[in-house]
């Protein structure tokens, strides 16, 4: 099995089912981290990691645990920075790869939008996950993971 992992921020993640399938294709280990409430019976071939109920928890462990063989999957834009920091592969549920060249804007872009929450400009409403969201996600995390597998 390869040193590779596929690193989930579980806690409303679409995509774990999808993960599990793509990651055993390719021999990569699977750690779900959540804050508690995963059955481990329903994903018996990860590693689950249940870190305490404090604020950004799971996002901590995350961060600390990243390498750069690593492939880490996450909403959260912080956290995909916190990753990239340590040379991982970052990837959004939708299949958004997080890169060194759009974390920037992406941070921008969150502040400015938590912004307009908080001012009352806006309601914050996400777009619903899709279809071509899954199917992006599946794609990337292939080419996410034969890269870190077999890098040039």
């Amino acid at each position: 099995m390869s040193a590779t992992r596929v690193i989930v921020d579980a806690d409303a993640c679409p995509v774990k089912d999808d993960v599990l399938e793509v990651a055993e294709r390719l021999g990569a280990g699977v750690v779900l981290v959540s804050n508690g409430g995963m059955r481990p019976s329903r994903y018996p071939s990860a590693r689950i990691v249940s870190v305490s109920d404090g604020f950004d928890a799971a996002d901590d462990w995350i961060a600390e645990e990243a390498t750069a063989a690593d492939v880490v999957v996450t909403a959260d834009i912080p956290l995909a920075s916190r990753a990239l920091e340590k040379g991982a592969a970052v990837l959004g549920p939708d299949g958004r790869p997080f890169t060194a060249a759009n974390i920037g804007a992406a941070l921008s872009l969150r502040s400015f939008n938590q912004h307009l929450r908080e001012s009352g400009e806006s309601k914050g409403y996400n777009k619903p996950f899709a279809p071509a969201d899954r199917s992006r996600f599946r794609q990337e995390l292939d080419r996410a993971l034969r890269r870190a597998i077999m890098p040039s």
